[in-house]
């Protein structure tokens, strides 16, 4: 039996099959997504919204990068919140795996009584979801 290895740049893969009779080189394209999406803060609970995101815990940092989240940024104006975020693979699955995980859970919780309980998402979102409509890379 032969090993797999991944070697990653960018948003390219190169993965080499390696056995004993052959070699096999693949490129293959990881799917990487702009998301952005809104959010909305009980009135004067910005400062210590602001204050809690300086120190995000470090296994919460940790769990969104296995998810497959990067450049993930949170812009605050008043109540609103605007966030950001690059991710590899598709957003409500990752999104289902940071939901389960216990670290995740307790943040919601330390993280809840900032929140209005109605964002505006859509049915079927789960959070009020932006359109692109330009980027320039």
């Amino acid at each position: 039996m032969g090993r797999r290895f991944a070697f990653e740049r960018g948003t390219r893969r190169l993965i080499a099959a390696i056995s004993v009779a052959t070699s096999v080189l693949l490129w293959e394209e990881a799917v990487m997504q702009r998301i952005a999406f809104l959010l909305r803060l009980k009135e004067g609970t910005g400062p210590a919204y602001d204050r809690d995101h300086a120190a995000v815990w470090p296994e919460m940092l940790d769990l969104l990068k296995r998810s497959g989240i990067s450049e993930y940024s949170i812009f605050r104006r008043d109540e609103l919140l605007f966030l950001t975020m690059h991710i590899e693979g598709d957003f409500d699955a990752a999104w289902d795996k940071i939901d389960r995980d216990p670290v995740n859970q307790r943040w919601q919780k330390a993280m809840g009584a900032y929140f209005v309980s109605d964002h505006g998402a859509r049915d079927g979102e789960r959070f009020p979801m932006m359109k692109e409509v330009f980027y320039l890379p």
